[in-house]
């Protein structure tokens, strides 16, 4: 059978700076890890509704170009979300509150719980959380601000679709569009946060803004922790392909793997679109760099400029490639998972959650950067399905039939 993705454009750079059995340090582990992992999966499987989100195996593909596995983290079924952002924004919306609520009342003792039981629900009303967002991360501060009794004001630009702010907006959160890119839409949620006295809670770390963005990461480990506990074979996966955006969920993964599974971590390869690679063009640069004008890819997602300085202080070391794809590409995949032509089980995907598994696919049938990434008959790849269909309309147009279409034929 022929590649899956045989008009793939692809790019790719070995980092140079990563060292396959370095230790996960106290640099590290002061940005994810340790207690605050603890503590943040304690709170969110408290979370009604919680439950983890299936790993598929992806038998039929995984054949197709020579390796022993592929397994896809399906995080569309999340909270009902549609995404795996419920485990990251929601998250951070909790302990922003917590540590409000122990500063204007002096309680020491102050956990989840007590938000979920509106105990301290006069401050928590008080309060108003903001971000930016291309869609996912804004429903999940929305519905996080909604679960725990906050107000919500969410920053969307100007391309974001009109079935993403609808999702938005039914959490009961003011949208404001904006004109320009994604990171444009940053800034303003910033300027206008200090204005009125609003809190942020956003997925990218810049220079002054940088606890919040460890809260949102540290609840995307919860996601890397379900993979490995679910992971079927005797041997760990050897490799990660993950999507990029600003990085944040490239580097909750690499990060928590890294330091459960030490020596025995698998290789982490970044994946982004060429039309919005800042990660990429922040490793051959050796440094953060930003990637400018209207970012227009189809992976809304991943659509970012500027790279979370956190998120690098992780990727740096510890990511072993940095790979770009096409669109095309990326919306074929969308519709290979959507349908059983290579014998695996069909599942939705939305446009950012495919490009780790576009970057694997690519990876494998391109001779040399198979063989740069160590991929071989043996290889064991986890990837992970970050978004389910969230906007439904865009999704018919892109696989030719709906989403519930799609989930009665699997």
């Amino acid at each position: 059978m022929s590649h899956p993705l045989p008009n793939l454009r692809l790019q790719s750079t070995l980092n140079g700076a990563a060292q396959p059995y370095a230790e996960y340090g106290v640099k590290e582990r002061a940005i994810l890890g340790g207690d605050a992992y603890t503590l943040a999966a304690s709170e969110i499987k408290q979370w009604p509704g919680y439950q983890e989100t299936p790993l598929v195996s992806l038998k039929g593909l995984a054949k197709t170009v020579d390796l022993d596995a592929i397994h896809y983290k399906d995080e569309g079924g999340r909270f009902g979300l549609g995404s795996f952002k419920a485990l990251g924004g929601a998250y951070a919306v909790s302990r922003l509150l917590i540590r409000e609520i122990k500063a204007r009342s002096g309680a020491a003792d102050v956990g989840v719980g007590d938000l979920l039981s509106g105990k301290y629900a006069d401050i928590v009303k008080s309060i108003t959380v903001t971000c930016a967002t291309d869609g996912n991360h804004g429903r999940s501060v929305a519905w996080g601000a909604q679960r725990f009794g906050c107000l919500c004001v969410i920053y969307v630009h100007a391309t974001v679709s009109r079935g993403r702010v609808e999702a938005i907006a039914h959490y009961g959160a003011q949208v404001v569009r904006t004109a320009g890119n994604y990171d444009d839409a940053v800034r303003q949620a910033a300027e206008d946060a200090a204005r009125w006295g609003r809190f942020v809670v956003s997925d990218t770390s810049y220079e002054g803004y940088m606890d919040v963005p460890k809260d949102v990461m540290q609840g995307y480990a919860v996601m890397a922790e379900e993979a490995i506990s679910q992971w079927p074979e005797k041997d760990l996966p050897t490799h990660v392909f993950l999507q990029g955006g600003v990085g944040g969920l490239a580097a909750a993964v690499c990060a928590h793997l890294w330091e459960k599974l030490g020596d025995q971590r698998p290789r982490f390869v970044i994946v982004e679109p060429d039309k919005a690679a800042c990660l990429f063009e922040s490793a051959k640069a050796g440094k953060p760099v930003a990637v400018h004008g209207d970012l227009d890819t189809v992976m809304a997602g991943l659509a970012c400029g500027e790279v979370s300085l956190l998120a690098w202080e992780i990727l740096r070391p510890g990511a072993a490639a940095f790979m770009t794809i096409d669109d095309e590409s990326a919306l074929e995949a969308m519709r290979i998972l959507a349908d059983s032509r290579y014998g695996d089980d069909c599942i939705v995907a939305g446009e950012s959650a495919v490009a780790g598994l576009v970057g694997c696919l690519g990876a494998a049938g391109n001779e040399l950067v198979r063989k740069q990434l160590g991929l071989d008959k043996a290889s064991r790849v986890l990837v992970f399905g970050s978004e389910g269909a969230t906007d439904p309309e865009l999704y018919q147009r892109i696989v030719g039939r709906s989403h519930d279409a799609v989930l009665e034929a699997a």
